[in-house]
Parts: structure tokens; sequence; C-alpha cells
């Protein structure tokens, strides 16, 4: 008896490994079904345990993953795939000062699935941040490589100040954009704080939301090696579409046929002789398929007294627009040591350079010819019969280079020099003392350091430097520098009570002071321009400046958490903040904030319901602040200029002058918010879902607001106007199919935002925006109104094209009818075929009292759909972002569809143009040439900016870690991905998603963007 039971007794040995990633899972528990008999995995993941008997079940488990039973083979190693708990009541939250699980949350914190998000190629994590959380809306200028993007939490608050959220990247809090300084292959977790409950914690900072970022860390185990690296190549979507050399000479001969006749009909060549000769395509000549690349090396590893993390990263973009790109190379070092039961240290320590190079295409300009799209889309095609050679002469001969300042656009982006170099190092060292069992101490001390340098050169064959302009060949170097210091002190007493009450109290006490220096020098004239930058000093110095401005942060924080067995949750928190931006009699304000849960998941009624697997309901009101204004805006300045002074015996002097005016009394922004949310999941956690409906206002509005002409000031800050936001958001988490070999689970969210003016500056009845593109200087195209949004479309609503039925006919002339109202120009020079406008005051003359509201740019909601299938080795992540309802002004359909042919002569047209007006084709859509009316904006080219985009595509294979083991190697998966593989939209323009000057005031408004590229790539995860 005692022979049977011994030959039944083995040892079974096996690993245990993450289901996606393939890493070892380090200290997992693996026990006999049943039996306390058990063992965990060693640093490897592997294990070994004795068992005795047939069909022996395993039980293995970890934190984070769910458990997972196995059943013994005889002779066979045992490989276990754990998958990451999905259920989002389980996981771990970063929250503001901590952490915890999200069952025990009070208020409205999203966390972003990292996992997902680094299946998608970009070197921003902020754009793989787009439509994968309810409630953050991220947007970009355009498809500028290096560039940053925009992102709104909950909506804008403010109406002329940032609405940018406060980041805090491991405990470092930055009023700036950290996509571009962090490498996204770095990052561990972010968490969105979105309600007043999460956020009034940092207090002046918090009214526009925080988004916590926290990076790689060294965990307990053997070194280990990783490498990710992908390269591809980058493609321009969608190419505007021109008119050809046909009918591009056919609207030169109609605008003027006995000036361009002689052009392009000299000899006996015919305009049909243009339908068989190829024209120039200036978008083939500087649109490139652009290569694309990027590498990640970290070592990291650690044993239970020393941790660390080790990193670097390289990034090649090449832009798909000539001599353009962006370049970044970031290191990262980690490290956690504890010295004793009591005293633990640490430092995280990060340094990014980057070169970012070409053409900002989408820059303000004092005239719309000076853009390189305006040359790109505009130079024309073919040259006349006996033109010179359009494509390597500077010059076009047709155009008066004095007042129309486009060049060769081939030329023009090869000679473009215009870099800015960004050197980031930030930097946090750290000490905890645990002075107690329960009672903790941890100082922190931060340090950030930015230095900018952008560097201008316009050669005498760029845009800014022929032998046309009035500077000749000139440049300018700018050099910025911002510094931040940071202490943060913070106490945290966390304590068990009796009976199954919990108590967690957090104070804290900080300080941030922030310095930027700025010089600039600029220089016109220079001799030698085969020095480039470095021959400035032997030109004419036309400007030195310097500018240092400094401010200051103390802070006093404290929290407090109350918790009853996950069932009956309370949250206080209170921050008081000191900023040098604010007069002495305003430099403090209070930010409290109060939030509850019910985890009703957890009473006796509801887990009798077996299709109710858990639930919450929160509800929390707070306040928070914005301090976003200049250093100094609550003071007047003055400043000394050239023609500021007074000339005493012949013998000029200096004077100053006042530059701004200041505003003793100007305090703080202030948003209160409320929050309701609700967090359930179903039939075992396969379908989680969290809803959130919230209400916020911000009132005392630092508005730089418009002042009455006798103050001798255009404008200045003041705490006047309100804004409110209100939503609803949605989030769905399932899990579709789950089997041993397949499994499909999908994330849904949507987000409804409302934005309303409240008031204005002294109740103003609406506050007009215009904007600097070099066209239409004295229009607005935008309106702030109390009871709508902050920014809505305004001008004339589009009525159309007059037709000869509007006219009489007077010998050879057309007379406007009485009664047909005119379009803002004189009657008597409205001819047929020009564009009309409503007359909305039906007084039949279109002025200033017929403009209205003609578009929103605010999208009725917003979203994202992703889906994740795993077969066996395989994996496919498919993802789907939305936005829906928002307008766009696309104000190049201004220039290039009919434009002012008398200024812009020669200049090409979009291909809609070719269906304009004419008395052969009497259209109601085009006007004709030379119909195009007054300098005003209208509905005409107000467009449907709504669109739906595939935006990732990801397909990888992990190689079975039996091939693996071979080669000593721990895991490897190669993949294919794309980014922006297609976008179903109405949108005419070259990509709806398009801002070239975002502002609250001015949003969704499309002027020479640089297009948004496809991205197709190959790469490779591996660690050793």
């Amino acid at each position: 008896m005692e022979v049977a039971q011994q030959a039944k007794t083995r040892t079974v040995v096996g690993s245990v490994i993450d289901f996606e990633t393939g890493e070892p899972i380090i200290g997992a528990s693996i026990a006999v079904a049943g039996k306390s008999v058990g063992t965990i995995s060693d640093l490897d993941g592997n294990f070994s345990i004795r068992v005795d008997g047939d069909n022996i079940n395993l039980e293995v488990s970890f934190i984070g993953y769910e458990k997972q039973t196995v059943t013994v083979a005889d002779g066979k190693k045992l490989t276990v795939r754990l998958r990451a708990v999905s259920e989002l009541l389980e996981e771990v939250v970063i929250t503001a000062y901590g952490s915890g699980p999200r069952k025990d949350l009070t208020g409205a914190i999203a966390k972003a699935n990292v996992q997902d998000m680094r299946k998608a190629p970009v070197f921003n994590f902020e754009e793989s941040l787009a439509g994968r959380v309810a409630g953050v809306q991220v947007t970009s200028s355009d498809g500028q490589p290096g560039s940053d993007l925009q992102i709104v939490i909950r909506g804008n608050n403010s109406v002329t100040q940032d609405n940018s959220p406060l980041y805090v990247v491991d405990g470092f809090p930055l009023e700036m954009a950290v996509g571009n300084m962090l490498n996204p292959e770095e990052i561990e977790s972010i968490e969105i704080l979105k309600d007043a409950s999460a956020t009034a914690i940092y207090g002046a900072r918090g009214a526009n939301g925080v988004i916590l970022v926290t990076t790689k860390k060294g965990k307990v185990s053997s070194p280990t090696v990783t490498y990710s690296g992908w390269v591809g190549v980058q493609q321009i979507i969608k190419k505007q579409e021109m008119l050809d050399p046909y009918e591009f000479v056919r609207y030169q001969l109609e605008a003027d046929y006995n000036v361009y006749s002689k052009r392009y009909l000299a000899g006996e060549r015919t305009l049909e002789d243009y339908r068989n000769i190829e024209g120039i395509n200036w978008q083939d000549k500087v649109y490139r398929d652009a290569l694309v690349h990027s590498h990640n090396l970290a070592v990291r590893g650690g044993t239970e007294k020393t941790r660390y993390s080790v990193s670097g990263s390289l990034v090649d973009q090449q832009g798909i627009m000539l001599n353009s790109g962006y370049k970044k190379y970031q290191g990262r070092f980690v490290l956690d040591q504890t010295i004793n039961k009591k005293i633990k240290v640490g430092i995280n320590a990060n340094y990014t350079y980057s070169k970012k190079y070409g053409t900002i295409v989408s820059e303000s300009q004092t005239s719309p010819t000076a853009s390189l799209m305006y040359a790109l889309w505009g130079y024309r095609p073919v040259a006349g019969v006996n033109d010179g050679d359009l494509l390597n002469d500077l010059y076009d001969e047709s155009t008066d280079p004095t007042t129309d300042l486009r060049i060769n656009p081939l030329m023009a982006a090869e000679n473009e020099y215009n870099p800015l170099f960004t050197y980031n190092f930030i930097g946090n060292a750290y000490l905890e003392y645990k002075i107690l069992k329960n009672l903790t101490l941890k100082i922190t001390g931060g340090y950030n350091k930015i230095h900018q340098r952008k560097e201008v050169f316009y050669n005498s064959n760029s845009r800014g430097g022929h032998r046309h302009t009035n500077n000749k060949v000139n440049g300018w170097i700018t050099n910025t520098e911002r510094t931040s210091l940071l202490n943060e002190n913070t106490l945290t007493y966390n304590v068990p009570l009796k009976k199954g009450h919990r108590l967690k109290v957090l104070g804290g006490f900080t300080v941030q002071d922030n310095s930027t220096f700025i010089d600039e020098i600029r220089a016109i004239n220079v001799p030698n321009e085969a020095l480039g930058i470095a021959g400035l000093d032997e030109g004419e110095l036309t400007s030195a400046t310097i500018s240092k401005t400094d401010n200051g942060l103390v802070s006093y924080l404290g929290r407090a958490d109350y918790n009853y067995k996950s069932k009956y949750l309370l949250t206080v928190s209170f921050r008081a903040d000191g900023s040098s931006k604010f007069p002495k009699d305003n430099r403090w304000a209070y930010f409290p904030s109060a939030s509850a849960a019910w985890g009703f998941g957890e009473e006796k009624f509801i887990k009798n319901i077996k299709w109710i697997s858990s639930g919450k309901l929160r509800a929390g009101i707070g306040t928070t602040g914005n301090n976003r204004v200049t250093d100094y805006a609550a003071l007047t300045a003055l400043q000394i200029t050239a023609d500021s002074g007074y000339s005493t015996g012949n013998t000029p002097g200096k004077g100053v002058v006042p530059k701004t005016l200041g505003n003793p009394k100007l305090k703080w922004e202030t948003t209160v918010q409320t929050n309701i949310g609700l967090d359930m999941s179903f039939l075992d956690s396969r379908i989680s879902f969290t809803a959130d409906y919230y209400y916020k206002k911000t009132k005392d509005l630092l508005l730089n607001a418009t002042l009455a002409p006798s103050m001798g000031f255009l404008s200045a800050y003041r705490n006047v106007g309100s804004v409110s936001n209100s939503g609803l958001e949605f989030t769905i988490d399932t899990k579709n199919i789950q089997t041993k070999e397949f499994s499909w689970t999908s994330s849904f969210n949507i987000s409804f935002n409302r934005n309303k003016v409240l008031s204005l500056n002294d109740d103003e009845p609406s506050l007009a925006s215009r904007v600097n593109w070099g066209n239409f200087n004295n229009a607005y195209p935008y309106i702030a109104i109390p009871g709508h949004p902050i920014a809505m479309f305004y001008g004339h609503i589009f009525d159309g094209v007059y037709q000869y039925t509007d006219f009489d006919k007077v010998g050879e002339s057309y007379i406007l009818k009485d009664g047909v109202p005119n379009n803002g120009n004189a009657r008597e020079k409205i001819q047929p075929g020009d564009i009309k406008f409503k007359d909305i005051n039906r007084d039949g003359v279109v002025n200033d009292y017929d403009l209205t509201i003609i578009g929103n740019p605010n999208p009725k909601h917003i979203g994202g759909f992703g889906n994740n299938f795993q077969y066996k080795n395989f994996d496919l992540n498919v993802f789907f972002q939305w936005s829906y309802g928002g307008d766009v002004l696309n104000a190049n359909r201004i220039e290039f569809e009919g434009g002012d042919p008398n200024a812009r002569t020669s200049l090409n047209m979009f291909a809609s143009f070719a269906n304009r007006w004419t008395p052969e084709n009497q259209t109601n859509e085009l006007y004709r040439i030379g119909g195009q009316g007054p300098a005003v904006y209208s509905s005409r080219t107000i467009e449907d900016g709504s669109f739906l985009r595939l935006k990732t595509v990801a397909l990888g294979y992990r190689l079975p870690n039996a091939w693996l083991k071979k080669i000593n190697i721990k895991s490897l998966r190669v993949y294919a991905s794309a980014q922006n593989l297609i976008t179903w939209t109405k949108y005419s323009g070259p990509d709806p998603e398009v801002s070239t000057r975002p502002t609250a005031l001015t949003p969704s408004f499309d002027w020479s963007p640089y297009p948004r590229p496809r991205t197709i790539t190959l790469g490779v995860d591996i660690s050793f």
C-alpha cells in the first residue's frame, strides 16, 4: 500500500506568465485545489510543487489577475497564462497623493488602458489617448511633427485663458503639455481626475482636470532587459484636388482674356491643347512617403530592498512634407531603496532632447500669400507658351512678388531653416519615514529645467528672405529657459478601526517656485548667408530683448477617507493656495470638496441577485481654481520704447510709457462642480458599466476684458463673467467571448458636454473674436453670447448665387431688381453670378444687422470603441474614434474657391471651382469669377466636421515560450500596426480634426494645415 501511494506522488513543474505580454509573473500563488499544499513562482515565474494522486487541479492566482484552475497532465510542464483583471472595481487606481482600489473611490477618476494605447504607433502618448476616456477631448491643430496636442476635460471653463489640465508626472505638477517629454513605452499608468472631489486637493490648478502619469519602476526580479522598436512609413491621407492645366487656363481666360490669351494662347496653341499637357503637381513634389522609427531599451529588476530601472529611447520622424520632421532622445533612471524597516528613499530622473524642424505651415502671417500651403496649392500648374521654368525658378513671373509673397513651393520647403531645440530635465527625489506603524512621513523634492532654442534663418531662396522682401536675408534666435522647484511634505495616517471601519488621513505642505527667462536677437540684411544662423552678427541688429518673470505657490492640503467594508465611503479634502500672481489682499484662496459613495453591491439583498456582480453609487461636490494668467497680470507694466523719449537740447532722451493696465483686485477663477456617478458590473463581471453626470459653474472668470477707449488701453484682466458645463459620460467594458484559446473584449465610451456662457464683461451682450490669418481682418468669424457656447461661428447666411431673374436688363447692363437685397456691395456693382446672402431683417439691405450665428464648432458627442481579439498566440486590436456634430470653418475655400482674382493673379483653385457660375452653367452653389462679394464670413464655408476614424489597427504574434527558451529569450512579440487608417467624413478639407487657431474662442478654424499622416509600421517587443 505504501509503494502504491509513492507511485502516485510526483513533482509538477511549470511557469506563470502574463496572458498579454508573456512576461513572467513573480510571486504567483499555486495551490492544490481543496488542500493546504502550495507554493509561489520564483523570479523567472517558474514553480515546482509535489502532488499526490491523479486528476489533480491546481489553483493559480495573483493580485490583479483572474484566478485560473488547471489540470495536471503527466510528464508535461505547465504554462499558466493569467489574464489581467478587467473588472473596473478591482483595479488599483493612482489618486492625488496616494492610490487605492477602484471599488473604494468616491470621485470621478478614469484609468486609461495603457496596454491598448501602446499598440498605437505614436510618438506622443496624448495622441493615443484620444477617444479612449469618456469626457476627455484630445485634439491637434494639424499633423505637424512634434506639435503638442490640446486636451480639454469636461469642456472649456475659461473664455480667454488656457483650459489645459494640470499634469502630474510621478508626483511633479506641470502646467504644460508633457507628451513630447515622455516616452510612451515608459508609462505604467494614466489616471484622469475629472470631478472636483478628485481634483480639489490640487486647488488653484485643478479646475481644468488633472492627468496623473506614473512611469515604470523596477520590480523584485532578476535583471530583465527589454527592447521594443518599430519602423514604418507615414503617408499623406488626402491630397487637395486642384484645377488641372486645362481647367486652370480656362479659368485664367475667363478672368481676363486680353491678358492671359497672350500668355497661354500664343502661337498656334489653343485651349484644347492644354488637355494633353501634363502639368506640375506641386503636392507630389513637396509631399513624400516619410520613414519613421522608434527604439526603446530598458533594464529593470531588483531585490526586496533595492529596485532599479534604467531606460532610453530614440525617435526619428521624418515629416510627410520635405525638410520637416521631429527627433527625440530620452533617458530615465529610477531607483527605490529601502534603508531599513522605517526609511525608504528613491530618485526618478528623466532627460529629453528633441529637435522639431520644418515650416510651421499653419502659423499666423500678415498675408495669406506668405503661407507655404498657399503656394503649394496655388502655384500655377502649367507655364505659358513663352514663360520661364516654373519648376526651377524662385518666382512666378506672372505675379507681383512685392504684394504676392508666394514663391516656388518646392524651393520654399527645401530652404526653410526653422528648428526648435528642446532640452528638458525633470527629477524627483523622496524620503519616506514610517514614524509609527500607520503613520508615514514623505518628503519630496523636485527640479524641472526646460531650455528651448528657436532658430530661424531666411536665406535668399526662402519665403522670408528673397530679394523682394524688405529684410532680405535675415533671421533670429530665441532662447527660453523655464525652471521649476518643488518641495512637498505629507503625513499619512492609515489605520483600520474595529468591525470593518477604516480611516485614512492625509495632511501636507507644498512649495513651488517657477521662473522664466527669455532672450532674443534679430538681424536683417545678413551679408554672408553661407554662414547661416552663425552669420547674424554680421547683419544689421534690429532688436535684442530680454525678459525675466517669476511666480510662486505655497499650499496647505488635507484629506480624510472613511471606509466601512467598501460599503459606505466618505472623502473630504481641503486645500489653501497662496499665489504670487495675485495682489496681497487676494493672494490666498480655499478649495474644499466632499464626496460619498454607497457600495450597494456589498449589501446582502444585492448579493442575492446573481446577475449583478457589483455596484456603487457616487456623489460629490467641490471647488477648484484656475490661476492661468501671466506672472504680473495684477500689476501695471511700464516700458521704455524707441519713440517714447523726450529730447532736451537736441539730445534724445528715453521715456517710460504704460504697456499694460494692472488690476489690484485680481483674484482666482473659481469652478464649483457637482458629480453623480454609478459603477456596476454584471454576469460575473463580464459587463462593466460606468455613468457620470456633472454640472460645473466657473465664476470670476480671468477674462482679458475689453475696456472703454477712454481708459487708454484696449483690454485688461478682470474677474468678470461666468461659464457652465454640464454633461453625461458612459463607459462600457465587456468580455464578449472568453475561452481557453480565444477571447474577445470590447470597450466603448461616449461623452456629451454642453458648454454655456452665463455672463460676460459688465453684462456685455456678446464678445466677438477675429482670426489672424491675413484675410478678412475687419470681420469676426466667432462670437460668444450668454446662453450659448463660448464659441459660435458668426457671419452671413449664404443664400446661393444671384441669377438673371434677379435683375432687370437695361441695354447691355443688368440692374438688381427692387425688392432683391444686395450682398453688402453697392447695388450697381452686383452682377449675375455674384454671391448672395440672406437679408435676415428684411430691410432690403445686407449689412451688419444681418450677421447671425452660422454654425457650432462644439461636437454634440465624442467617443471611442475598441476591440481586442486573442487567438492562441495571435492578438488583434481595432480601435475607432469619432466626433459628431461639430462644425469647421474651412477658410481654405475662401481663397481657393474664387478668392480675389484681381489681387491674386495666376492663383490655382480647388477643383471644385470648375463648377462655378457661368452663363452656360448657372449653378446656385459657386459664384462667378470676381463674384466673391465683400470680405465677410458666411455659412458657405461652414462644414460638418463629424467623422468616424479607424484610429488604430494592430496585429501581433507572440512566439511560443518553448521556442524562446532555447535561445534564452523570455518573450518575443512581432506585430504590424497602423494609425489613422481610414476616416469617414463629409468634410471637404484634408482632415476634419483640425484647429489651426486653437483657443476657446476660435476653435475648428482650418487654414493652411500640415496634413495628418497615415502610419504603417512593423515592430517587435522582446525581453531577455
